[in-house]
């Protein structure tokens, strides 16, 4: 059964952290991530005007946070916070939105993982891809998850593969005809 994402954003929780919508609350926490010049080049900023992700000030990162948030208010995508469950610090957020264009990743949802450094390692990159794989389905109506990992990513793309993610040779195509690349795409069994 479909659950309306934009009426009521859900939680999650893993065995390590626990996942709610993200608030200027956070902006503290996730600046130690967005002000981090070893994070910042894993973060997709593919499509997103020039954005790339990169806020060294606090005034920056609750500005980016206000705007995830009228997003969220306009039915554009979900962000959510990652929360530590040992430190109940925000160590990065996930996004989440269905892509509806002219390419091979229309009826697509995309997936943007921005982590702190120090949590950029296979096994929490995949228990944070397990929660959003069996969620996914029953919040957006694609038949198929994107992501991004950079060549240099190892870590990112060795979770992805292993969770059953594959390297796509297509293109995802901007909006100004820009051609994006690297994205590893995992199918949904729908019934």
């Amino acid at each position: 059964m479909m659950t309306d994402v934009y009426t009521t954003c859900p939680t999650f929780s893993s065995k390590h952290f626990d996942y709610r919508q993200v608030t200027t609350k956070d902006a503290p926490d996730l600046l130690q991530a967005y002000s981090d010049t070893k994070s910042v080049p894993l973060f997709n900023s593919d499509n997103c005007g020039g954005d790339d992700f990169h806020y060294t000030t606090i005034e920056r990162m609750t500005n980016a946070i206000d705007y995830w948030q009228e997003e969220y208010q306009l039915r554009g995508f979900v962000r959510w916070s990652i929360l530590d469950q040992v430190t109940n610090l925000a160590i990065g957020t996930v996004e989440i939105f269905d892509r509806n264009a002219g390419d091979f990743f229309d009826d697509t949802a995309i997936l943007r993982l921005d982590l702190r450094n120090d949590f950029e390692k296979k096994a929490i990159i995949r228990e944070i891809l397990t929660i959003y794989m069996a969620a996914t389905p029953s919040l957006f109506t694609s038949a198929k998850m994107a992501t991004k990992a950079p060549e240099f990513a190892t870590e990112r793309a060795a979770a992805l593969t292993e969770a059953g993610f594959r390297l796509s040779t297509e293109k995802l195509i901007g909006h100004k005809g820009e051609a994006y690349d690297h994205y590893y795409v995992y199918s949904f069994a729908r019934d």
